[in-house]
């Protein structure tokens, strides 16, 4: 198995006091390690400590699978032996796994785009059983007008992603079925893992106007060569969360994950409390703020618009 990372029970927060024999266990997966996720998992972390679970009442357990589906049905299988109270698996990739290996713990899964399509409820509604959780659909439409208000001559719009993520399977073909509404083309490059994501985003080089990252979690786990290939080559680069606009995208109207973390630590202390999981509608992450980064669109030699930059949360010069 590659490395795992796990954080200790309480971690620092404890301040070196033992764990409680009665305090609850949550284990906190993610498929890969990157910005974003780590921003659930901090956020997961911190509202539950503010919920009133935090030194000797938690053990918090986090593990990342490194990118391999694998390890991530390694990790769960793991997870599953050791009891915990709740499961949490960040992202699709891992919330499968979890899912599959288990009908009893409760799991409360996150940044997943699509459960139903995922196979991880059949009714977000009730979804029943000893799943729930929250879904970070993107809003695909308010990106796509976003990048023709500040790149309005874009016509063909490039999107990597791997297509052995379900939730970046879903995000292209509903980007395919807005396209034509926003006077645009859809153009893909596939990567089935890191390492291949440069390629992808070179083989978009002549093809495209600008280049789209979703939220997929391979394509975001190596966004500095896509950011690169941009640059080079004077395609402007957006993408689908703020995180990767920090990185070096130019803009998006996305979710702070940090504050998904808090949204979803909500519906974990509900079930920490005694309610069922399967009582428990999915919710869809509150929040779509607006950053753009003025340092990366000159690099890639756009001028962003006043109008976006005064209605923009955060600017990045």
């Amino acid at each position: 198995m590659k490395r795992l990372l796990i954080a200790a029970a309480v971690l620092a927060q404890s301040a070196g006091l033992a764990v409680a024999a009665d305090a609850v266990k949550v284990a906190v997966t993610a498929i890969v390690e990157h910005p974003a996720l780590d921003a659930a998992r901090d956020g997961i972390r911190d509202g539950l400590k503010a919920a009133g679970w935090d030194g000797d009442r938690i053990a918090f357990s986090y593990e990342s699978a490194q990118g391999n589906p694998a390890t991530a049905a390694q990790i769960a299988r793991k997870l599953i032996g050791e009891e915990p109270d709740v499961i949490v698996p960040i992202s699709t990739p891992s919330a499968q796994a979890v899912v599959a290996a288990t009908k009893s713990i409760p799991v409360v899964f996150t940044a997943v785009t699509d459960p139903v399509g995922a196979q991880l409820v059949v009714d977000p509604g009730k979804p029943g059983g000893n799943v729930t959780g929250l879904s970070d659909l993107s809003p695909l439409a308010d990106h796509l007008a976003l990048i023709r208000e500040i790149t309005p001559d874009a016509r063909r719009i490039g999107v990597p992603y791997n297509p052995g993520e379900p939730n970046a399977v879903t995000l292209v073909n509903l980007l395919k079925e807005m396209a034509d509404d926003h006077g645009v083309t859809i153009v893909e490059a596939t990567a089935s893992k890191s390492s291949e994501v440069q390629a992808a985003a070179r083989s978009l080089i002549g093809k495209v106007d600008v280049i789209y990252v979703p939220t997929d979690n391979t394509i975001v786990s190596a966004l500095e060569a896509v950011i690169g290939v941009g640059t080079q080559s004077k395609i402007p680069v957006y993408a689908g969360d703020t995180a990767s606009v920090e990185r070096g995208a130019i803009a998006t109207v996305g979710f702070d994950y940090y504050q998904i973390g808090l949204q979803t630590a909500e519906i974990v202390a509900r079930v920490l409390k005694g309610e069922k999981p399967g009582d428990i509608a999915v919710t869809v992450a509150k929040g779509t703020d607006l950053f753009v980064n003025l340092k990366a669109a000159a690099a890639m030699g756009v001028t962003v618009p006043d109008a976006v930059k005064s209605r923009a949360k955060k600017v990045i010069e």
